[in-house]
């Protein structure tokens, strides 16, 4: 029984799934404007900082204002309206609500709110992927220790490659390589919100007229974001990563096939079984036709003649060899297709990509040589941008810096994850294209999300060093 049917039946039965939606920003609102065209489900009530904000995206999407005029979450629940307010405790304590939706894009606040969640048994769809870039594993078993469910977003491309993978592996295709596009060149590496308009392709003027955020969509450019999304996307399905960080392939949707197989036979993997992302542009930043920069793929192997003439009968995309075989969506569409989570969380108990290992880190990297004293601006920023490295690489950072001075402590080695490094000050100078660690740093250690992801180290580091 699929989950549309699942959801009618919910719908006729009057026992709706009641949702809980903290964070009603661009994300949030895309959600939004499909809750009143899904059966089965009750968005219970929004909680963000500014109410009115919420308010006046729920108008932008469309809802009728009547529907989210509930004075409190107990008259949403007598009424099936939705109560707006600035509570998030009191959303997530609610024994009413199933399931919480984090959508406020702050990992800091994500873990605190994920946490409190699972405190009160609630399932959680955690679309702020930061977070768990820095501690999804550590998440995902404190929810299997509460009994509930936590997963990505679908919608979101870490999802959607990992529904991929599954579909692969579960049809019996070993994966090769999977991962989501991107348009990137060398540079955008050292980009900032001051120049992130002219390497997208858009006037200042233009940016400010759509009300579009420099810093998010630098956060894009500058890699972090595909750094942050291969890391979640490594974490739950086990695959491997490059050993220094992503290479960019450049490729149109018919050579990712050719690309995406190890190096010893063309490609450029280090070994089968790896992400990646694919560019839109050459090195000469010349645009590729039919490109991937807004989807995702996974490249499985024939393993035998057999399965290889199947792909050759059914005029199957392959490389040249014929063994190399990849299946893709061009497109995702973020918000709108979140509801997909919701209903598999509720309805099958199942989530959409949620970390089973720790196999991968992105770490802050400096975008120019930084001094002690200054403070990092985080993720899309002007002075870090994030780097995809292998977790065991990441708790190793630092020794090699330090060894000369005697090495460090414990507790200061190991990468400074990008999700932490927003309003942090430096304590020492950090080359331009070094990544930090935690000796480099003045930490903020009374947040839950510090100190999450230090116990996240604790206990995963013995297995990988």
């Amino acid at each position: 029984m699929n989950l549309y049917t699942k959801l009618q039946q919910r719908a006729a039965e009057n026992r709706p799934v009641r949702i809980g939606l903290i964070g009603a920003g661009k994300f949030g609102s895309m959600y939004l404007a499909q809750v009143p065209r899904t059966p089965g489900v009750h968005l219970v009530a929004i909680a963000d900082l500014s109410p009115s904000n919420a308010q006046a995206n729920l108008a932008r999407v469309g809802w009728n204002a009547e529907r989210a005029q509930a004075a409190s979450i107990d008259e949403a629940l007598k009424t099936g309206a939705t109560h707006v307010g600035d509570d998030w405790q009191a959303l997530v304590k609610h024994p009413a609500i199933d399931i919480v939706v984090e959508c406020t894009g702050s990992p800091v606040a994500a873990v605190d709110h994920i946490l409190a969640a699972f405190a009160q048994r609630k399932h959680v769809v955690n679309v702020t992927v930061e977070a768990d870039a820095f501690c999804g594993p550590l998440l995902a078993r404190r929810a299997a220790q509460a009994g509930v469910v936590y997963s990505l977003a679908f919608g979101d491309q870490p999802a959607l490659i990992c529904d991929l993978v599954d579909w692969a592996r579960t049809c019996g295709f070993p994966v090769v390589a999977a991962g989501r596009g991107h348009k990137w060149l060398p540079h955008f590496c050292e980009s900032t919100p001051d120049t992130v308009w002219g390497n997208y392709g858009l006037t200042p003027e233009q940016a400010a007229r759509g009300g579009l955020n420099p810093k998010m969509f630098n956060s894009f450019l500058d890699g972090s974001k595909p750094s942050i999304e291969s890391t979640a996307v490594a974490n739950a399905t086990g695959l491997a990563v490059p050993s220094n960080g992503l290479l960019y392939p450049p490729a149109s949707v018919e050579d990712i096939p050719f690309v995406t197989r190890p190096i010893n036979e063309g490609g450029v993997l280090e070994r089968k079984g790896m992400v990646e992302v694919i560019s839109s542009l050459e090195a000469n930043g010349r645009a590729i036709p039919y490109d991937i920069r807004m989807g995702v793929w996974v490249t499985v192997e024939a393993e035998t003649d057999y399965i290889k003439n199947c792909f050759e009968e059914y005029n199957a995309h392959t490389d040249p060899s014929g063994r190399y075989f990849t299946l893709y969506k061009r497109w995702h569409l973020i918000g709108l297709e979140v509801g997909v989570s919701v209903a598999s969380v509720a309805l099958r108990n199942e989530p959409t990509g949620v970390a089973t290992c720790w196999n991968a880190d992105v770490v802050a990297t400096a975008k120019r040589d930084l001094q002690a004293g200054e403070m990092l601006d985080g993720e899309g920023g002007y002075t870090v941008w994030g780097k995809l490295l292998p977790a065991q690489k990441s708790l190793q950072l630092g020794g090699l810096q330090d060894a000369q001075k005697g090495g460090l402590h414990s507790e200061q080695k190991g990468g400074l994850p990008l999700g932490l490094a927003h309003q942090v000050k430096l304590v020492r100078p950090v080359k331009k294209g070094q990544s930090l660690c935690w000796a480099d740093v003045a930490m903020d250690t009374t947040t839950r999300a510090w100190q999450i992801r230090r116990e996240m180290e604790t206990t995963f580091a013995p297995s990988l060093l």
